[in-house]
């Protein structure tokens, strides 16, 4: 994907989105939830601070009320999404939503989301595309959100789903591990 094509992109998910949360009864309430920053305030956030905003506008959640977890496992891996409070359905439903339509995206080989959350290409992406046919992503609730469950039996596919889960961890900070979880998902958390 070439950079004019990335923020033709980025808008475009970017006003969708907005336009789609323009739910408040007042005109002003309206105008504050679809407020976005300059491009000057853009330019002086910190590479996390970016990420988070911009991962807010794709995912439709706020990041402040939910936990993401990516775990690396023997077949593959899992990226995790949860409310923070349990009596929270509406970040509840978004995440389930979102981790939904991500696992019908991820499975055509279409990684752009990622893409315009971290401002670049996640590390696998492009093995991941080239086999997205070994690749089978799962989507899955959780009791205060949802995962995907990705798993593979091709040893090259395994290594870029596992490089994507460590360039997640990363960028995030979740403060998951890098490191290959030997034990299963218990299903239902």
């Amino acid at each position: 994907m070439n950079i004019k094509s990335f923020w033709a992109a980025f808008f475009a998910v970017l006003l969708g989105f907005t336009a789609s949360c323009s739910t408040s009864s007042t005109p002003e309430a309206n105008s504050a939830q679809t407020q976005m920053p300059s491009h000057h305030d853009m330019n002086n956030m910190s590479h996390t601070e970016g990420m988070n905003h911009r991962g807010d506008e794709v995912m439709g959640f706020d990041h402040m009320k939910t936990t993401h977890h990516f775990r690396l496992l023997p077949d593959g891996g899992a990226v995790e999404v949860e409310a923070n409070d349990a009596n929270d359905t509406a970040s509840r439903d978004q995440i389930r939503q979102h981790l939904g339509h991500i696992a019908g995206l991820f499975a055509d080989g279409n990684f752009d989301a990622p893409m315009l959350i971290h401002g670049r290409e996640p590390d696998g992406v492009p093995t991941m595309k080239r086999l997205k046919t070994e690749i089978r992503y799962q989507y899955e609730e959780t009791m205060k959100g949802a995962r995907v469950r990705i798993s593979t039996g091709n040893s090259a596919a395994l290594k870029a789903v596992h490089d994507f889960m460590r360039f997640q961890i990363s960028d995030h900070k979740t403060g998951d591990s890098s490191e290959v979880e030997l034990s299963k998902l218990v299903e239902g958390n």
